[in-house]
């Protein structure tokens, strides 16, 4: 039985590697994003302050965990479908951590 080492540590290299700058990128782009949305929702809730909107805010708490569920099963299908799926979730953790 002749086992290939190389092509298990090639896909296991790639995997870290795409890991590392997914989730250095990605915690970059959360950033951005959350910074974005944290003052866009502020200004609703100033406009809604002084009376200019109304905000149904149940609906808005309803519209935020369809969101956070949907992003969760995404990233199940991005790491099932992965070469080196250990890898990549290391790699992923120092990449996040680090960014």
């Amino acid at each position: 039985m002749d086992v290939n080492f190389s092509g298990i540590i090639g896909d296991m290299g790639v995997g870290g590697l795409v890991g590392f700058i997914t989730g250095y990128a990605l915690k970059k782009f959360i950033k951005l994003v959350l910074a974005l949305i944290g003052a866009y929702v502020l200004s609703l809730f100033w406009l809604q302050q002084k009376g200019v909107i109304t905000i149904n805010t149940d609906a808005l708490f309803n519209l935020t965990e369809s969101a956070a569920t949907q992003t969760l099963s995404l990233a199940d299908k991005v790491v099932g479908i992965l070469p080196g799926g250990g890898a990549f979730v290391v790699g992923f953790y120092l990449g996040f951590h680090k960014g």
